[in-house]
Parts: structure tokens; C-alpha cells; sequence
């Protein structure tokens, strides 16, 4: 699952095939993405984001997995996929910078979405790029703006959110949408550790378990038809871990 801001600085067509396809295009068939504000999509200055993900950038032919389902799938438009018994909404985040009226709407589509896969019995996960449940960096504060959503994920017990943005890794408690550590609440994940520079923290918020600014690398994660979900953060240069296992509820 890509978290956004996939290229750096001006990703057109051209800067993706150059230099995102050489180190990441093995992931692409694979790719469940979601775009993010400024680097994947700043209305007037990148919007190709949503053309590479569906093989549309000449020297880029292969399609993103979410797009050979899907087919053409617009910088902002939601999705969202059953993935054995979870059911993962996908957001971005750049609508609350470029249209902050189409985020509020999005809240009650999101709504619908997850009260939906909520009655059928599945377990329930969100995919966006800026993270709430965060700590600051000199570069980004939390993604207050977001807070209609992040209501709506607690009302209907979002188990697992996956965010980036940070330029670090984090993972919070279990948190409820008043940034409390509850047994209900949701497991936030910020891993933005793919290869820009790291950031260092300037804040401690009381709901982050586990966090580090000094090591790339990726999580890979498990989930369980039962609920559970296990993690293990692989890093790919420097000394940060993590690794556990969430079991019900």
C-alpha cells in the first residue's frame, strides 16, 4: 500500500518514469496507492500521478493492482476494498488543502462506506496520507483539518489507519477520536521511511506506543480474518524496530 508522496518535487509524467520506476516499479502491479498533497497533486503543478498509476506515462506502461480492478482512478477520488475479512477505505488527504468542501463530503461518503462493511462483519482499516494521530516535526504539525473523518472512524471502531507524511515512523496505542488510549480504539501507523530525508520529533504526544526518526525501511504487516493484525517494521538502513501483535478487541 503506497502512503503518498511518491515522487519529489515536481512529479509529472517524465520524473516518475526517471526516477520513481527505477527504484519502485517492481511494486507497481501490486499497488494499492492513495495521492497526497503537493508532491503527487497540486492542482496546476503535479497531476500525473493518478495517469502513472494507470500505465498512461509513456515508458511506464505496467498498471497500479487498484487500477487494473478499477480502471482510471482520479488524483482525489476515494476507493475502497475488501482484502480477505478487512475492508480498507482509501482518502486523500490533499482534498482538505485544494477542496475543503469535497472533504466534508467525503466524511459522509466515508461514513456510508464503513457502516456498510461494518454490517456485513468486517474489520475495518483507513488509508490516508497526513497523519492525525502524530507528532510534530519542524516541517509538519498533526492534520487537525482531518478531524471529521477521524470521528467518523472511531464511531464505527476502526481497528487499524495507515498514514505517512512525517518523514519518520510511529505507531500509536490503541486511540479513540479524543486522543485516549482505549481497548476499541484504533492502532495509527505513520510510516514515511521510503528513502527522503528523516525528521526529528518536537513533540511527545501521550498516544504514541513506539516512534523513531533515524532509520528507513517498511512495514509489513499480517491481518487476521479474526481481527488480530501482527507488525514488523524491516528496516533498510539504520537501528530502528518494531514488531508486535494486536489480538481483539
Amino acid at each position: 500500500m503506497g502512503l503518498g508522496d511518491f515522487q519529489y518535487d515536481t512529479p509529472r509524467c517524465a520524473d516518475y518514469v526517471k526516477y520513481w520506476t527505477p527504484l519502485w516499479g517492481g511494486t507497481k502491479p501490486k499497488l494499492y496507492w492513495v495521492s497526497a498533497p503537493n508532491h503527487d497533486w497540486q492542482p496546476g503543478r503535479n497531476e500525473d500521478l493518478d495517469n502513472f498509476m494507470n500505465g498512461q506515462c509513456p515508458g511506464a506502461p505496467a498498471k497500479a493492482a487498484i487500477n487494473r480492478q478499477r480502471g482510471f482512478i482520479g488524483n482525489g477520488d476515494p476507493y475502497s476494498k475488501d482484502f480477505g475479512n478487512w475492508h480498507f477505505a482509501f482518502l486523500s488527504s490533499a482534498q482538505w488543502r485544494y477542496d475543503p468542501a469535497k472533504a466534508h463530503a467525503l466524511t459522509a461518503w466515508l461514513d456510508g462506506d464503513l457502516a456498510a462493511a461494518r454490517a456485513a462483519g468486517k474489520y475495518l482499516a483507513v488509508v490516508y496520507h497526513e497523519p492525525y494521530f502524530t507528532s510534530n516535526t519542524g516541517e509538519h504539525k498533526r492534520a487537525l483539518d482531518h478531524k471529521p473523518w477521524i470521528d467518523v472512524m472511531y464511531r464505527h471502531r476502526v481497528r487499524l489507519t495507515l498514514s505517512g507524511s512525517q518523514h519518520n515512523y510511529e505507531r500509536t496505542c490503541p486511540v479513540n477520536n479524543k486522543d485516549q488510549c482505549v481497548s476499541d480504539g484504533m492502532t495509527a501507523f505513520q510510516v514515511s521511511t521510503g528513502g527522503i530525508g528523516l525528521r526529528p520529533f518536537t513533540s511527545s504526544p501521550p498516544y504514541i506506543a513506539k516512534r523513531f526518526s533515524n532509520t528507513h525501511g517498511f512495514l509489513r504487516m499480517t491481518l487476521r480474518d479474526n481481527g488480530s493484525f501482527s507488525w514488523n517494521f524491516v528496516p533498510t538502513s539504520g537501528p530502528g524496530k518494531d514488531a508486535g501483535t494486536r489480538t481483539l478487541p
